[in-house]
């Protein structure tokens, strides 16, 4: 048998051919419909059987009566003459292109009438056939050429890709007969499409707790609160922000800025989770640009640091130890010799041969600073207030090269237990640990040569590592800390000796930012203690103290102070002042330590009358002794007069006799004090 050969090579002369035949056929079929039509030229179709028995196609009618004009039949009655050639003729010219559709369609039936059956006739025979849509001719036409090449996959209707497209509207879209219909039904399906999408954009615009000009919690169909969208709440603090720094040109008129502050604060709260009241109060520590970095710096911790103990190793070679063991690090910054920034580690760094030998502790740059700013020298007594953990502690053990004595203090005998621990593990020999009220110095010990007080605070400076500071500070913490922080300050003032020939400062430093907790408690001791004065803390760096704060004037030298900010310096947040004990604390029953916590009544003081005396019970509390107070009364008043700047010796003068024992009459004020007076206040 003998095997079939490869198939012939395709001949495109014939394939062309056959397209020119087949278009030249249709062209002239259609162009003598058309002069048959406007001939008014009637052909009689050819007689046809009957399909009611056996009929092939019994679906289709015989005939159709009237003229086919847009989709439609006019019907022509028997007696009902045809219209006129030039009504007829106008019909023509406007419809032209649905006769033309007619045209291909069918045939023309007796009276002008469109038949199905010459519709039917002319796709049975010849002149009927249609080219397919790249003009070639049918595909069984095709395979009946005897060309062995045929495309496979012919195009025999146009795809519909929707399902609710039915057969008329198919027909319309084929024969183009109503353009402006299809054009009107897009347009309205595509304004139907349109609100469909507002409508589904108010829903989900419902969904959040933005919708509107002012911000809250949206609510859903059932009341329920809704979870607010965070990408468009930023966006609109973003572009609130941008207003408020150029309020001149971009406000709206008829908003006002406290307006716009409202709204920025209100979605800082939900953005970021603060209370409404702490944002107030960090916010006005700032612009409004600032404040933004402020809140956006506090989502980022802080970079992780550690101190070289120069008691045990050096930093080079402490800094040699870690990179073998597969840590990456760097030096802090220019401002500081000891510290290590870690960026990434592969062991941890609590628990390494380095760190049980003492050579670091985990400590963050911002605590380097008070100790910076005190500057311990060699020999000297220092106290520290707080001491706990014992970071500070131990770096100025080191800056002292374990000479001198340092007092670690600390109130909560917990905290001090690891104090203790640390102090061991990194070898400070010259330190005592104490576990005293700080309030009770000078009383404990005094005479010190510096003292360090790193003040309990609020921690608004170290939100980063404390989130719950967002909501857990109320304005009642703003009122207890400060009166706890002036106290502190001023037992710290009484227990620095102003004669140190190297010494005589205090450092007062809080890891707040706040005004309430640094500059007004300063302010405070300079107003308590004249015998003080700020000086230069020393710090290369850092932004300067508020010298007014919403209508608040401070010291002028307030400006000497250091503010670190996280978003600045890449920190804690810290405040570090440095003051300076000029000369002796004044003496007297309100000099002493206790004075802070001591009431004034300010209410105003009224003379009594010559006829008005105290009457008192006869019992024990109100008889004095007189000759047993002489010499307390008399030390009362030289210490009254040395307050007025009068000398005691010069100024001798007998005490006056005193009054019935259970009487006292209080005469009208004169240049002299009453010794009476005087006992009474004092006792």
């Amino acid at each position: 048998m003998k095997k079939q050969g490869p198939p012939p090579a395709l001949d495109e002369a014939q394939i062309l051919s056959v397209k020119k035949r087949r278009a030249t056929e249709l062209d002239g079929s259609i162009q003598e419909k058309k002069r048959k039509v406007l001939g008014k030229v009637q052909t009689q179709s050819p007689a046809r059987k009957s399909h009611t028995n056996g009929s092939k196609n019994p679906g289709l009618k015989q005939k159709t009566k009237g003229k086919f004009v847009k989709g439609k039949t006019l019907q022509v009655g028997r007696n009902q003459e045809p219209a006129s050639a030039a009504a007829e003729e106008a019909l023509l010219a406007e419809e032209g292109s649905d006769n033309d559709a007619a045209d291909l369609l069918g045939g023309i039936g007796e009276d002008g009438d469109i038949s199905v059956d010459s519709f039917q006739e002319d796709l049975n025979g010849d002149e009927g056939k249609l080219l397919d849509q790249d003009g070639l001719p049918d595909r069984d036409e095709f395979l009946d050429s005897g060309s062995s090449v045929y495309d496979s996959d012919p195009q025999h209707e146009k795809a519909r890709f929707s399902e609710d497209e039915d057969d008329s509207d198919a027909e319309e879209k084929l024969t183009a007969a109503n353009i402006e219909g299809l054009s009107r039904k897009l347009e309205s399906a595509q304004e139907a499409e349109e609100a469909e999408a507002q409508l589904e954009l108010q829903e989900s615009t419902l969904q959040t707790n933005i919708a509107g000009e002012l911000p809250g919690e949206a609510t859903g169909s059932q009341g329920q609160q809704l979870a607010p969208d965070l990408q468009l709440l930023r966006s609109r603090i973003t572009d609130t922000i941008r207003i408020l720094d150029n309020f001149s040109s971009l406000h709206d008129p008829a908003r006002p800025r406290s307006s716009y502050t409202t709204q920025l604060i209100s979605d800082i709260c939900l953005y970021y989770g603060y209370s409404t009241f702490l944002a107030e109060k960090l916010f006005s520590l700032f612009s409004p640009s600032e404040a933004f970095a402020f809140f956006e710096s506090n989502e980022t911790p802080r970079p992780l640091v550690i101190r070289t103990n120069t008691l045990r190793t050096s930093r080079r070679s402490l800094a040699q130890s870690l990179i073998n063991r597969g840590i990456t690090l760097e030096p802090v910054g220019k401002w500081s010799k000891v510290g290590l920034q870690v960026f990434e580690s592969q062991v941890p760094l609590g628990a390494t041969p380095e760190y049980l030998a003492g050579q670091y502790i985990l400590q963050a740059a911002s605590s380097f600073l008070p100790v910076m700013a005190l500057a311990p020298q060699e020999g000297e007594r220092i106290l520290d207030m707080a001491a706990a953990p014992g970071g500070k502690t131990t770096y100025m053990a080191a800056l002292m090269k374990n000479t001198g004595c340092i007092f670690a203090n600390d109130s909560n005998k917990t905290r001090a237990k690891g104090l203790i621990g640390n102090i061991h593990r990194l070898g400070a020999k010259n330190t005592i640990v104490c576990n005293h009220d700080a309030r009770e110095f000078p009383k404990v010990i005094g005479g010190f040569d510096r003292v360090l007080l790193d003040a309990p605070c609020s921690g608004t400076g170290v939100i980063a590592k404390d989130p719950s500071v967002k909501t857990n500070k109320t304005e009642k913490d703003f009122l207890q800390l400060p009166h706890l922080q002036k106290q502190l300050l001023l037992a710290a003032i009484d227990s620095v000796d102003h004669a140190s020939k190297t010494g005589g400062y205090i450092v007062y430093s809080t890891c707040s930012v706040t005004v309430e907790e640094n500059e007004q408690v300063v302010q405070y001791a300079l107003s308590k203690r004249p015998n003080v004065k700020l000086v230069e803390s020393g710090l290369s760096f850092g932004v300067e103290g508020f010298k007014k704060f919403m209508g608040k004037r401070f010291d002028e030298r307030m400006r000497m102070t250091r503010r670190f900010y996280p978003h600045k310096y890449n920190v804690d947040g810290f405040f570090v002042s440095k003051l300076q004990k000029l000369g002796p604390t004044p003496t007297g029953p309100t000099s002493s330590a206790t004075t802070s916590i001591e009431t004034i009544n300010k209410s105003p003081i009224t003379p009594l009358l010559k006829d008005d005396t105290i009457e008192h019970d006869n019992d024990t509390f109100t008889n004095f002794n007189t000759s047993e107070d002489e010499k307390y009364i008399e030390r009362a008043r030289r210490n009254l007069l040395r307050k007025k700047g009068l000398n005691p010796r010069a100024a001798k003068t007998s005490p006056s006799s005193s009054s019935k024992p259970n009487t006292h009459t209080h005469a009208p004020m004169d240049k002299s004090p009453n010794p009476a007076t005087i006992t009474t206040t004092v006792r």
